[in-house]
């Protein structure tokens, strides 16, 4: 026998020909799409003699998307950003019918507000506040020497774009749908069993600081992603529409239990550190069971349900052990306290696995609708207002000196430069390279000139009829969508191209032969997005710059003061998503593993764990049982912490150091009187201690060590 290998398919099929296959086919498969609702959307416009078929194709160029759920989503919202741009512009030209100074002005100051709404909502949510901008000009600056005409070109102009809007999402949906449902599914079931498997692989109790900080990275990345993909999926999907109550809830019990989760490890992590080891294999040992229950029997499928019995069934042992573990450190209370405070921190990570992989179980075993009501909940965002604020006066002025220069030079093509602008400023004001994405849309959008030119004036005037128009321009067309899928490597080409073609392709009805009108709105529409790129270069974007990262750590530190002093309804949720949300926006552009990374997080960690517990903390504060000075000594502890994280310094590190040891010394006093109103807070306390003198977070720089005391010689 040989002892070659001879498996001939896999030698006639290696796996990089499959995945270039795979990946060759989606592509062309959304370029056939593509093209079906362009000219679909095109020949429409005709009947239904509209005026403007290219500003039905820019809409496909703008909305179209390889998924479904996307292209739905984005559907949605530019309908909305039209639909307000439509109706302010009609009431701009019907407040300055004859004041173009004052017109052009509050235009530019409404494109520069919604350049600054793009930047702060994120997501698909940015499209409509471009829209808004982008539809106010196209609606008014036709009309601008005729005002009387306006309400007919607002229109003219909403019927073309939701024309194109409807035609999008109709080709989307039902020429060989790629769902994002089926998309959402996957990765929510992937991050659900890593999760698992984290828990299950941690029996040893410590973890590396390198293993956590990739594992904080995951949960954080794994929570913004599915909210994201959610955000979408109830665009496409009626059934995941009516689940998404549940599916948010599931999300943020997800941050809950992987919060309690990285704080009992940081604890045992800091107890070894700090001699400590009885302590911290006590804990290991009360944390054996939760590893046990996730590791059912091999002849058991370890379905979310199965975990979900056998997690409640490790809660009731978890007592009784804490018991009898409780009793090998009696000869230490110092001892007793820390295992007191990690018992805690156990049953809490408990309590919340169970409710996380409860909830799992009823999503994935129930279809449709899901009986029953649901606590309301809400992934919150976090924004900082720099980048809105710098995004507005960028624009305005752009647009202002635009007005300036086509006012004063009386320039006919002028127009078209302050549409490209509108567009643009909104568009790329979100990119972290917005010159180098103007730069590869400008190149772009000139080969689309070149491509629509050849197509105008070569092979159009000999065509006749819609089947003649679809043979000719077709074959160029389809680059543009061929080039949007390739957006990961080249960003920004793919929609330059395709709207540098439609645009200039300017599909009329009727068409007019005119190359001069064609080069002179090829070079203002050139020229607009030049001086778009030129206001980037003049006042840069602060998106991804360190400055923005240090205002969005000193945010995120902010988060515990939040948590010491915001209501008490919803708190919980608001404080885990707004933490994962701010760290992704300050990690995506951090080198993992660098200094800035490590920093980052050491104050996400006690962030995480101190937040949480002052969250605890004051939930434990509003039993009825508890004594009033006793009360009197948390609040005055809580206060000391958010101002310590509010600006810290050793100062404030000690008063916070000195506000949290008086009330654990008052607690246990009053323990005896009280132990149902005192015991959870004083567990709490504990921990908040235990956070603040940790010599490894990130609050080590202003721990002031007690001065050793000298002994007689």
């Amino acid at each position: 026998m040989s002892a070659v290998p001879t498996d001939i398919s896999s030698w006639r099929h290696p796996p990089w020909l499959r995945d270039f296959a795979a990946e060759e086919s989606q592509a062309w498969i959304f370029v056939a799409k593509s093209l079906v609702a362009f000219y679909l959307a095109a020949w429409l416009t005709m009947v239904f003699q509209l005026e403007q078929p290219a500003t039905t194709m820019i809409t496909v160029a703008i909305v179209m998307h390889p998924q479904s759920g996307t292209v739905l989503a984005k559907s949605f919202y530019r309908a909305l950003g039209t639909c307000t741009g439509s109706l302010f512009g009609v009431l701009l030209m019907a407040a300055f019918p004859q004041q173009r100074e004052l017109f052009l002005l509050s235009l530019s100051i409404w494109v520069a507000l919604c350049a600054g709404g793009a930047v702060l909502y994120r997501n698909f949510m940015s499209y409509g506040f471009v829209l808004a901008g982008y539809t106010a000009f196209i609606v008014v600056l036709p009309a601008i020497d005729h005002p009387t005409a306006v309400f007919d070109s607002a229109v003219g102009r909403v019927s073309e774009v939701m024309l194109g809007i409807i035609v999008s999402g109709l080709v989307s949906d039902v020429i060989l749908p790629v769902r994002l449902r089926e998309v959402l599914r996957r990765i929510s079931r992937e991050h659900y069993q890593h999760f698992i498997d984290f828990a299950r692989g941690s029996l040893g109790g410590a973890i590396p600081r390198e293993d956590m900080e990739k594992a904080h990275l995951r949960f954080v990345r794994a929570a913004v992603q599915i909210e994201d993909l959610r955000s979408s999926v109830i665009f496409e999907d009626p059934e995941v529409r009516a689940r998404s109550s549940r599916m948010q809830l599931l999300n943020l019990r997800y941050m809950a239990a992987a919060t309690s989760f990285q704080s009992l490890h940081h604890l045992i992590n800091r107890l070894q550190r700090s001699n400590h080891p009885r302590t911290a294999a006590a804990l290991i040992k009360l944390y054996g069971p939760i590893g046990t229950a996730l590791s059912p029997d091999p002849s058991e499928k370890p379905m979310p349900r199965l975990l979900a019995t056998r997690i409640e069934a490790c809660e009731a042992e978890l007592p009784v052990l804490a018991a009898k573990l409780r009793e090998d450190l009696r000869q230490d209370p110092n001892l007793l306290l820390e295992f007191d405070s990690g018992t805690t921190l156990v049953r809490r990570f408990a309590a919340e696995l169970r409710d996380f992989t409860s909830l799992e179980a009823t999503l994935r075993e129930t279809q449709g609708v899901v009986g029953g009501t649901v606590e309301r909940v809400d992934f919150k965002r976090a924004n900082d207002y720099a980048s809105p604020l710098i995004a507005i006066v960028r624009t305005f002025l752009t647009m202002a000196t635009l007005s300036v220069f086509w006012i004063e030079t009386g320039w006919t093509f002028g127009l078209s430069a302050l549409l490209l602008a509108t567009v643009f400023s909104g568009l790329l004001a979100t990119s972290p390279m917005p010159v180098l994405a103007t730069a590869n849309t400008w190149v772009a959008y000139a080969i689309g000139l070149v491509a629509a030119y050849f197509v105008v004036f070569e092979l159009m005037p000999g065509s006749d009829g819609f089947v003649m128009l679809i043979l000719v321009t077709a074959p160029l067309l389809a680059l543009g969508p061929y080039l949007t899928t390739r957006n990961a490597t080249l960003p920004g080409v793919g929609a330059g191209y395709s709207l540098g073609f439609v645009y200039i392709l300017a599909l009329k009805n009727p068409m007019v032969y005119a190359p001069d009108r064609f080069l002179n709105d090829s070079i203002a529409a050139l020229f607009g997005l030049m001086m778009s790129g030129a206001a980037f270069m003049i006042i840069p974007t602060v998106i991804g710059t360190q400055w923005l990262r240090r205002r969005q750590l000193v945010q995120l530190r902010r988060q515990v003061v939040f948590a010491a002093t915001a209501p008490m309804d919803g708190i919980l949720y608001r404080f885990e998503s707004v933490n994962r949300d701010l760290y992704q926006q300050i990690v995506q552009f951090t080198r993992q593993g660098s200094e800035e990374s490590r920093v980052l997080f050491s104050w996400a960690l006690a962030v995480h764990d101190s937040g949480r517990a002052v969250i605890e903390l004051r939930q434990d504060m509003l039993h009825t049982g508890l004594p009033p000075p006793v009360r009197e000594a948390m609040q005055y502890a809580v206060d000391a912490l958010a101002q310590l994280y509010d600006a810290p310094d050793k100062a404030r590190w000690m008063a916070a150091d000195g506000a949290v040891d008086q009330a654990i010394t008052l607690t246990t006093q009053t323990l005896p009187q009280a132990r149902a109103s005192c015991q959870p807070a004083l567990a709490d306390l504990l921990l908040l201690r235990t956070a603040l003198r940790d010599d490894e977070s990130a609050l080590a720089p202003y721990i002031v060590k007690a001065p050793e005391i000298a002994h007689a010689p």
